[in-house]
C-alpha cells in the first residue's frame, strides 16, 4: 500500500514537471502568442464576473422576490470564481491550442470544476425551490425548519456522492465497484429505517402537499380534531373532547382525512314529523312557509321543502338548506333559529307536530 501511494506521488510529481515546462516552454518559443492568450483568457475571465454580478442585481431587483427571478439570482450567486477562471482558461486553450500537457491538464481542471460547479447549482436549486415551495401560504415554520434540516442532508450526501464518483471517474478510477458498493449500502440502510423513513416522507407530504395545516380542523375515522403541531414522526392533534392525539403520519396519512377549514358550505338537513291527519291544503303551503323561515336568516341558501313519505304515526317533510358561512358554531345557531321558527309559523297556520315522535334532524 505504502508503495502505490509513493508512485502515485511521483507520477503526480512527474505530470506536475511535465505541465510546467511545457507552460515554460511555450513563453519561450511563443511568447506573443502566449502572453495573448494570458490576457484574454484574464479579461474573458473578469468578462464572466462582470456578467454573474449584472444578472443577479437585475434578477433581484424585481419587486417580487419570490418569484423564479429570485430562485435563479440565489443559484447564479453560487457561481464560484474558481470555475469562471477555468471556463475561460477551457475556452482560449481550444483556440490557441497550447502544447499537448498544457491542454490536458487545463480541460482537466475545468472538467473538474465543472462538475464540483454544477453539483453547488443543483443543490442550491433543488434547496431554494423546495424552500420556496413550502413557504408558499401559512406554513408550520417549525416543522419547515426540521424538514429543511433533514432535506438538506439528504440533498448534500446525493449531490455530492454523484459529483465525487465523476470527479473519479475523470480520474481513471474504477467506479463501478463504489458504485454498487453505494447502492448496496443504500438499499441495506433504507431496508434498516424503512418505518422511519416511511413517518419522514409522510412529514414532507404534509408539510409541502399541504392537506391540512397547524390551526386546520380535520376529521379521520370517528376522530374530530384540531392540528396542534406537525412533526417529522408524528402529528399532534386536540381531539374536541379535549384529549391530546398523537397520529403516526403514516397511520394518519393511510387514512380518508377531511379538512373541514375547507367547507365552503355547510348542508343541513331536518325532518320534520306532521300529524298524519294534516289536510293535503296545508301540506302544499308547507315549502313556501319554510322557504320563507329559512331565507329570513343570514348566510343562508335554501334548497328544498318536501314530503318524503307518510305512515300511521306521521307525515315527514324533508327540510334541506345550506349555510354559506361554514363555521359550526353559526351552523348550530342558525339551525337552532330555523326550528323556532318553524314551529311558530307551522302552529300559525294550524299544522301540529305529530305527538308520537319528537322532531329531530
Amino acid at each position: 500500500m505504502q508503495k502505490t501511494a509513493t508512485t502515485n506521488t511521483i507520477n503526480l510529481t512527474d505530470q506536475t514537471t511535465e505541465i510546467a515546462q511545457s507552460f515554460y516552454g511555450w513563453l519561450r518559443n511563443d511568447s506573443l502568442e502566449a502572453l495573448i492568450a494570458i490576457g484574454v483568457g484574464v479579461g474573458l475571465f473578469l468578462l464572466l464576473r462582470l456578467l454573474r454580478g449584472m444578472g443577479c442585481r437585475l434578477l433581484e431587483k424585481r419587486e417580487d422576490p419570490a418569484a423564479w427571478r429570485s430562485v435563479v439570482a440565489r443559484v447564479a450567486r453560487r457561481t464560484h470564481s474558481f470555475f469562471l477562471a477555468a471556463l475561460a482558461a477551457d475556452i482560449v486553450t481550444n483556440v490557441v491550442a497550447p502544447p499537448g500537457g498544457l491542454l490536458t491538464a487545463v480541460d482537466f481542471i475545468f472538467t473538474v470544476s465543472a462538475v464540483i460547479q454544477g453539483a453547488i447549482w443543483v443543490r442550491e436549486l433543488v434547496l431554494v425551490a423546495i424552500a420556496h415551495r413550502a413557504e408558499q401560504g401559512d406554513a408550520d415554520h417549525s416543522a419547515l425548519a426540521n424538514a429543511m434540516g433533514v432535506i438538506r442532508i439528504l440533498v448534500n450526501i446525493v449531490v455530492w456522492a454523484i459529483a465525487l464518483i465523476l470527479v473519479l471517474d475523470n480520474l481513471g478510477v474504477n467506479v463501478t465497484g463504489l458504485v454498487a458498493g453505494l447502492g448496496i449500502g443504500g438499499i441495506a440502510i433504507g431496508l434498516a429505517a424503512q418505518g422511519i423513513f416511511s413517518d419522514l416522507f409522510a412529514a414532507l407530504s404534509i408539510i409541502f402537499d399541504r392537506p391540512f395545516r397547524r390551526g386546520d380542523t380535520i376529521q379521520y375515522g370517528t376522530t374530530t380534531a384540531r392540528v396542534e403541531a406537525i412533526g417529522m414522526k408524528t402529528t399532534r392533534l386536540r381531539a374536541v373532547s379535549g384529549e391530546q392525539v398523537v397520529m403516526a403520519n403514516t397511520k394518519l396519512l393511510e387514512q380518508e382525512v377531511r379538512n373541514l377549514r375547507l367547507i365552503d358550505e355547510r348542508r343541513v338537513l331536518l325532518i320534520l314529523p306532521l300529524q298524519p291527519n294534516t289536510e293535503a291544503d296545508k301540506l302544499a303551503q308547507v315549502p313556501d312557509l319554510l322557504r320563507a323561515v329559512v331565507e329570513a336568516q343570514p348566510s343562508t341558501r335554501f334548497e328544498h321543502a318536501v314530503v318524503i313519505g307518510m305512515n300511521g304515526n306521521s307525515i315527514d317533510v324533508e327540510l334541506m338548506f345550506f349555510m354559506t358561512d361554514p363555521p359550526a358554531e353559526i351552523m348550530a345557531q342558525t339551525r337552532h333559529r330555523v326550528l323556532l321558527d318553524t314551529i311558530r309559523t307551522l302552529h300559525g297556520v294550524g299544522i301540529e307536530f305529530s305527538d308520537l315522535t319528537p322532531p329531530r334532524g
